[in-house]
């Protein structure tokens, strides 16, 4: 997935999904290519069609351009599309899911609050992957 679109300045940014194991992440992009913010998720392994979104930033050298908020509809316009279940866990989906949920699933969106278990599956895998980067370094 990939989609083009104009920040609150006007100027054209990117979010592209980078669907990796154990954990994935859809990016904003400025034109140049370069990433300015990240929304990370992993997926439970039992459960298909499910992404559980845990962590969320923009560099603060980019704030005031909406770039967050993008970047969030961005991602559930997505899930929407591929029929994808989103588990909030970051809080940021969290406080946009609680003010805007009811509007998400009128548009076919579907999202369940996290339980105990998504937390220790973020945590695994976030573990795993930080022993990814420090052997492929």
């Amino acid at each position: 997935m990939t989609q083009q679109i104009k920040d609150d300045t006007d100027a054209s940014v990117t979010i592209r999904l980078e669907d990796v194991r154990p954990v994935g992440t859809y990016t904003v992009n400025l034109a140049d290519g370069s990433v300015v913010g990240r929304a990370d998720f992993v997926r439970p392994p039992a459960v298909d069609g499910e992404r559980i979104f845990f962590h969320t930033e923009v560099d603060r050298k980019f704030g005031g351009r909406g770039l967050a908020r993008l970047l969030v509809r961005g991602v559930l316009e997505d899930s929407i599309r591929t029929n994808i279940t989103v588990v909030p866990v970051c809080p940021l989906f969290a406080a946009h899911l609680k003010e805007h949920g009811d509007e998400f699933v009128a548009m076919g969106g579907k999202f369940r609050r996290p339980r105990p278990a998504d937390l220790q599956l973020v945590t695994h895998a976030v573990r795993a992957e930080e022993g990814h980067a420090i052997t492929d370094s």
